[in-house]
């Protein structure tokens, strides 16, 4: 249907945007504070939306905003950094990959979506293709790193299934913007705690936390949430590889890396699974199966 490939095409600037961070914070950002930088990240984002939106959670939103912002975004933000510094990117990346199949799980558990057979043929792809892009074998991988991915893997998954259930009747960039700042408030004391002071930035690395914060985050977010609302959380999880496949090109336009023939056909193999889990178009003549999640969604 045409207003789902207009949702796929909105949620897909979200991993796209994630994909470009890999190299942002490797070439500006400054190394050795992965709290202050979930901070930095979270809170202006958080603000930024706020002064948009203008609008402040009631009732449940206050603890929904905090428990969402620490599993979307400063746990899940700390986690990825810690999991970045002890693994290879390629076993980081490739852990990180499983996210489509776990949030088919969950969101089976929770929300009822079961995942049709596309779904689980294109996570199965979309794994298969990223480890062959990213999987480059050596020395058994540390296994604190691999906790720590799984853990922000897990937690992100479930996160954003929450966020797909609890959306109803909240705007999209208002319940974004109470999640990153519930996120970077809860985080602020435990980087002060455990970082000290704040890290002197320069000038690219300002321009940097610049790109992060509007795109890779505010934008990014605001798009991934309202993707969620539109689409099958499976469906929204298969996008979510182009994040690795994102950051395969850029690195191999921008940090002089080339793309081995495994790779090519890693790409091939994801791009298949995004292509398999998209949202079914029906017959014509035929009308879509109505959505019982939507009817409970309008209420009374």
């Amino acid at each position: 249907m045409e207003a789902n490939l207009r949702w796929s095409l909105v949620t897909a600037i979200a991993p796209v945007a994630w994909g470009t961070t890999y190299f942002v914070t490797r070439e500006f950002l400054p190394a050795g504070h992965p709290l202050y930088g979930g901070v930095i990240r979270a809170l202006p984002a958080g603000l930024l939306l706020l002064a948009v939106c203008r609008k402040m959670p009631s009732g449940s939103w206050w603890w929904k905003s905090l428990l969402l912002g620490v599993l979307n975004m400063g746990g899940f933000f700390a986690l990825v950094y810690l999991a970045a510094q002890r693994l290879p990117t390629s076993v980081a990346s490739t852990v990180m990959a499983t996210a489509p199949l776990a949030m088919m799980l969950i969101a089976w558990a929770v929300l009822a979506e079961r995942p049709g057979p596309g779904h689980l043929a294109g996570a199965t792809a979309g794994v298969a293709g990223v480890s062959l892009m990213l999987f480059t074998g050596g020395a058994a991988p540390d296994a604190l790193g691999v906790l720590a991915s799984v853990a922000a893997m897990a937690m992100s998954s479930l996160g954003y299934v929450l966020a797909k259930r609890w959306s109803a009747g909240s705007d999209v960039l208002a319940s974004t913007c109470w999640q990153l700042l519930g996120g970077g408030l809860v985080l602020l004391p435990l980087a002060a705690a455990v970082e000290g002071a704040p890290p002197a930035l320069d000038g690219p690395a300002l321009l940097g936390f610049g790109y992060v914060t509007l795109v890779a985050t505010a934008l990014a977010f605001a798009a991934w949430f309202a993707g969620l609302r539109h689409l099958p959380a499976g469906t929204v999880g298969l996008l979510g590889l182009l994040n690795p496949v994102t950051g395969v090109l850029l690195g191999t336009a921008l940090a002089d890396e080339t793309l081995t023939l495994q790779q090519l056909c890693g790409l091939a193999l994801t791009l298949t699974g995004i292509l398999l889990g998209r949202p079914a178009t029906p017959r014509p003549g035929r009308h879509p199966t109505p959505d019982p999640h939507e009817a409970q969604r309008a209420g009374p």
